[in-house]
């Protein structure tokens, strides 16, 4: 039976991009099934995790650099491009998450859309806070970028991104990406990959 891992994420997290292009890989050859969960990292920094924003303060901007630095080698690692941060960081990212929240009943169309936000932010640095550039990159994807844009406005979408949310914060999530395995487990970071692969792998 496949084990079941639910990925929350959020496309303004650098180190959510680096896990994003990196799990499937990490679990190649098992049996599970990924499950990608939209949520608002914002949100939950906000509800339990608020030293987060104390970081980002010019007094550590020492510390942020090695961070950035360290962030460019993970990227290298996992092959993909990390021009970060561009002038649209940090991103609010509740516009983009909708998106992701109008597409996550059809979980093939929604990781296709991610890829492809991924790229836009983190490799092109475009402003994936404009709903029309949300828009654009869905179309250039392959999908009606409108339709996805009136369908992310509604209030039904806005409840499921705020309910995503309330539910990974309480399930103990302090960031993005969270990861859980079989419900139960949790793990946070592409760092911890290994982790997710190892318990698999246990529960396989």
């Amino acid at each position: 039976m496949s084990v079941k891992v639910e990925f929350f994420f959020d496309l303004s997290s650098p180190w959510t991009r680096l896990a994003f292009a990196n799990i499937r890989k990490t679990l190649d050859g098992l049996d599970y099934e990924l499950v990608w969960r939209p949520f608002l990292v914002g949100g939950v920094f906000n509800a339990v995790n608020p030293a987060v924003y104390e970081s980002r303060k010019p007094e550590n901007a020492a510390r942020l650099a090695r961070s950035f630095g360290w962030l460019k080698q993970w990227a290298e690692l996992a092959g993909v491009a990390m021009n970060f941060p561009s002038e649209y960081h940090p991103l609010k990212s509740f516009h983009a998450m909708r998106f992701c929240c109008a597409l996550e009943d059809d979980q093939q169309a929604l990781e296709a859309f991610a890829q492809a936000a991924f790229e836009a932010y983190f490799t092109d640095a475009r402003n994936l806070d404009d709903p029309a550039e949300l828009a654009a990159v869905a179309s250039e994807a392959g999908f009606d970028g409108p339709a996805i844009g009136a369908q992310a406005a509604s209030q039904p979408i806005k409840d499921r991104l705020r309910s995503n949310t309330d539910e990974a914060i309480e399930r103990g999530a302090f960031g993005s990406p969270t990861i859980f395995v079989d419900g139960e487990h949790m793990y946070f970071g592409n760092d911890q990959l290994p982790l997710v692969r190892q318990r698999v792998v246990g529960l396989a």
